[in-house]
């Protein structure tokens, strides 16, 4: 049953470690590799293929399915793959697609499925008579194929009085036997011996193998070899050459001739792999170096040697000779790429920093500071090496522009510890791969096309072109037209452009219509996702003299004007203007107009503004009408014209006069209108101020109360001096009880009138330097009214003019009462209800034509005041009709200044005429 031992993570190396048993069935699953490193971080794309195996020690055993299971493919026998190994571990790497490595080790444990076997059936040896006790001689050991505990652990001979073992340890951990002598022996007595020699291994139970041991005792040669030494160590460096002398061995022999004479060589169990690295020299016992010696494969050898003389019944005495190989720095690194492609890689050229584009192994066979291995990059280049425990990622350490450079050569250097160091490179191909990192770009933001109008349809206007560094299909680029409008209709009905970035008309352009128009170009690529730009096409439409000039003035009918002109017209007289109408612009637009045809010696032509003169006077005797051909001709290549046929007519018309040229009379109106228009400006500030300063003079004064109270004072009283500011208006509706008589007279001696009113009514036609008082009449005095002679009564309402006039000036119309702050908006009213008017006729001179009449002996005592009273009351009534007129002016003034301006700003912008309706209104 396979297990897992452990798990161990880094960053781009996880290792997988996993144990089975020997002798498991082909099939057999060892572990879920992709479920186990999942669970450690290992990064896996979810696109197939999953995981790629890039090593394996043994792929005869074992197999890793693309899902990352991993199974037996054969029955695995531990002793067949490791041998005597004591760890048999078959090891595997695996790259995921997201270039991480994952390194499988699987144990394979042993069984004890082997015995001890030794090399032959039986083992022979001859021992001399006179062996002294401690005497050893070794014996061929038994093997066992079982590693460990499982492997060959104890001998045993059968049991005895002469002979035991002797167990001993070799270098490589297997276990050897010795024969060694406990009695002396007496060949006279006992010649042959024969025991079982039991070889035991550690399993439970154990297993046995056992060889029968064939003792000889022979006569005794009288001395036999001796070594210096039992046990021999040297050291020999690793690659030294073949027949570098590696130990003198040497044994000695007192007795004399052949009984003396030493033959050395290697005892019989000395494995072949031994003989194959060393050799001895049978005379000399020089042993020295017969192959290659090399450290990482053996690092110590054990040899047996025995040396022999050449007398009869020779025993042969035994040493060992340790031979411990040295390490030397012979073996360079070893730089191994374990990606998908050892000699190119591909990255893409969003590829962040950090990302693993390959993986590196390095290995050196030397040990300790020979085998220590450090890398690196040569160069200047957006990689970087990371080095782990057993491997070194190359990352991505900068950014990466295909456009910029497409291609990386990498030379990986790798260089021991040793002494002299040892070096390795390894070159690597970095191919960058495109990705649609670029939209494609205009060569102009703005493109401009001039193009003559009336093309013709599907004729090409320009092409546009766009680049894109990209590769492939990234760097494909289809043109289209941006949808848009062009005089509200669809801009495709316009123009069109083709995958090439031609752009065609779709109609006929007319100048008159579209003089240019804008439109976007759209340049796509066709990566995944797409990348976009645009551009902005203006197409100008020339102007082509395709507009025949239109005659407008005078009206034509069928091709003919009638005018008329005194017969008495003087020269220089305009007859007509001539005028047309030419749709094209500049030159082609442009007219000049001329006289072609007819009676040309009387008449002339402006040839800018088509102005028909006459050149001379007609007379009585001209005839009746004269006939002209008019040319109106524009400027354009190939050059249109209209013509016009004008009869002008001679009316007997004897009032026209000579007229030397044109007169612009809307500049004299507009001259006179910006005079009048600033004298009404100065006199509206000038009245404004005037009326002004007379507001602030004029004070409320009930006009009323004070004639009231005025004539209800006793003599005695205080007399108040009235001024302007003590005058003010009061409403119509106070009470009328008191009646007042008013004497107006055109000096002090001159007749009085008697005024009798209900009402605030003053007669203010009074001069200031005439005597004018009042006086009130009470019930009594106006009853007795017509004992004094003639009385008359004075009626008026509204605006009706008065009949009553006074010292030949008329009374004129107002009702007191009127706040002045109402101005020009308050109404006007009428004057008394009743107004009566009493006449004193006895002092009247015959003949006199005036009307004079004595004073009133009632008023005469009163007649200072009542000057004082009516003085006062007559400023108050002047005061108040200024003010009605200044506002009245003030507005009228406003109105003409309005006016005038408007009809100045209508002559400079006459496309403002609509408001001329609004204009009339206001002034109205």
């Amino acid at each position: 049953v396979p297990f897992l031992l452990f798990l161990v993570g880094t960053e781009a190396v996880i290792n997988l470690k996993y144990g089975i048993n020997e002798e498991m069935k082909p099939g057999s699953v060892i572990g879920n590799v992709t479920k186990d490193a999942l669970k450690q971080g290992f990064q896996i794309a979810p696109q197939p293929p999953y995981l790629r195996v890039i090593s394996n020690s043994e792929p005869r055993w074992v197999e890793l399915s693309p899902a990352g299971i991993l199974t037996t493919q054969m029955k695995i026998d531990r002793d067949v793959v490791c041998r005597q190994n004591p760890k048999c571990v078959i090891s595997l790497e695996v790259m995921s697609n997201s270039m991480e490595i994952c390194v499988i080790k699987v144990e394979i444990e042993d069984l004890n499925d082997n015995a001890p076997r030794f090399p032959t059936n039986h083992i022979d040896i001859e021992i001399s008579e006179n062996a002294s006790p401690g005497t050893r001689f070794p014996l061929e050991g038994a093997s066992d194929p079982d590693s460990g505990i499982f492997g060959v652990q104890s001998y045993s001979i059968t049991p005895n009085e002469l002979f035991g073992l002797e167990i001993k340890t070799r270098g490589d951990g297997s276990k050897i036997a010795e024969l060694v002598v406990q009695k002396s022996l007496d060949r006279e007595t006992q010649s042959h011996y024969t025991y079982e020699i039991s070889a035991e291994d550690g399993g439970d139970p154990p297993k046995i193998g056992a060889v029968q041991l064939n003792i000889k005792v022979i006569d005794s040669n009288d001395n036999n070899p001796v070594f210096d030494e039992a046990v021999y160590t040297v050291n020999v460096m690793e690659n030294s050459p073949i027949n570098t002398i590696v130990i003198d061995l040497n044994a000695t022999d007192p007795d004399e001739g052949t009984n003396g004479e030493i033959v050395y060589s290697f005892h019989s169990y000395v494995t072949e792999k031994t003989r194959d690295a060393f050799k001895i020299d049978p005379r000399t016992g020089i042993i020295t170096v017969n192959g290659v010696l090399d450290y990482e494969t053996a690092q110590i050898y054990e040899i047996d040697v025995q040396a022999k003389d050449l007398g009869p019944n020779s025993i042969p005495a035994h040493c060992k000779v340790t031979v411990n190989v040295m390490d030397t720095n012979d073996n360079p690194p070893v730089i191994s790429l374990l990606s998908l492609n050892t000699e190119m890689v591909e990255v893409s050229e969003n590829a962040q920093r950090g990302y693993v584009i390959a993986l590196v192994r390095v290995s050196d066979k030397d040990s300790g500071a020979n085998g220590k291995v450090q890398c690196r990059l040569q160069g200047n280049v957006p990689f970087r090496l990371q080095e782990y425990e057993s491997f070194s990622t190359i990352l991505v350490d900068g950014r990466l522009d295909r456009e910029q450079k497409d291609t990386y050569n990498l030379t990986i250097q790798a260089e021991d510890s040793g002494m002299p160091p040892l070096r390795a490179t390894k070159s690597l191909v970095v191919k960058v791969t495109d990705e649609n990192d670029n939209p494609p770009h205009f060569l102009k933001p703005h493109y401009q096309e001039m193009v003559m109008e009336n093309n013709l349809p599907g004729s090409c206007l320009l092409a546009v072109s766009a680049e894109d560094p990209d590769l492939g299909m990234n760097g494909t680029v289809s043109y289209s037209i941006v949808p848009g409008e062009i005089k509200h209709m669809d801009v495709n009905t316009y123009v069109s452009i083709n995958p090439s970035g031609r752009i065609y008309s779709m109609r006929s352009f007319d100048h008159e219509y579209t003089r240019t128009f804008d439109f976007k170009v759209l340049a796509r690529d066709n990566g995944n996702p797409s990348l976009s730009s645009n551009a902005t096409v203006r197409i100008v439409v020339l102007d082509v003299n395709d507009n025949t000039p239109v005659m407008t003035n005078p009206p034509l009918v069928n091709g003919t004007a009638e005018v008329s002109i005194p017969r008495n017209a003087g020269v220089g007289f305009m007859v007509t203007q001539v005028k047309a109408d030419d749709y094209d612009e500049g030159e082609n637009g442009r007219l000049t107009y001329t006289i072609s045809e007819g009676d040309r010696a009387f008449f002339e032509i402006d040839q800018v503004n088509g102005e028909v003169r006459s050149t001379r006077m007609f007379g009585e005797n001209a005839k009746s009408t004269y006939e002209i051909t008019v040319v109106a001709r524009d400027h354009g290549k190939p050059s249109l014209s209209a013509s016009a046929y004008i009869v002008v007519y001679l009316s007997p018309d004897l009032n026209a006069q000579e007229t030397i040229g044109p007169v612009n009379l809307s500049l004299i109106f507009i001259i006179a209108l910006g005079s009048i228009a600033a004298i009404l400006f100065v006199t509206m500030i000038f009245v404004a101020v005037k009326c002004k300063r007379d507001n602030k003079e004029i004070r409320t004064y009930n006009c009323r109360v004070a004639e009231y109270s005025y004539g209800n004072q006793k003599k005695s009283s205080k007399k108040k001096k009235l001024s302007k500011n003590d005058i003010r208006l009061v409403p119509r509706d106070v009470e009328e009880t008191d009646k007042m008589n008013v004497v107006s007279c055109s000096s002090l001696t001159s007749s009085l009138n008697y005024f009798d009113y209900h009402q605030q009514s003053l007669p203010l036609g009074c001069r200031r330097s005439e005597s004018t008082f009042l006086n009130v009449e009470n019930q009594n005095s106006r009853n007795a009214a017509p004992n004094h002679g003639y009385q008359h009564t004075f009626t008026g309402q509204g605006h009706q003019q008065p009949d009553l006039i006074i010292n030949g000036m008329p009374l004129p119309e107002i009702q007191f009462g009127v706040p002045l702050t109402q101005g020009i908006e308050a109404p006007l009213y009428s004057l008394s209800t009743s107004l009566r008017t009493h006449f004193d006729t006895s002092d009247q001179s015959p003949g006199d034509t005036t009307e004079n009449y004595s004073i009133d002996s009632s008023y005469v005592n009163s007649r200072a005041h009542l000057i004082k009273r009516y003085v006062l009351i007559r400023n108050c009534y002047q005061r108040l009709v200024k003010i009605v007129i200044c506002n009245r002016f003030y507005l009228m003034s406003t109105q003409l200044l309005l006016h005038s301006c408007l009809q100045v700003f209508l002559f400079f912008f006459p496309p403002f005429s609509i408001i001329t309706g609004a204009e009339e209104k206001i002034w109205g």
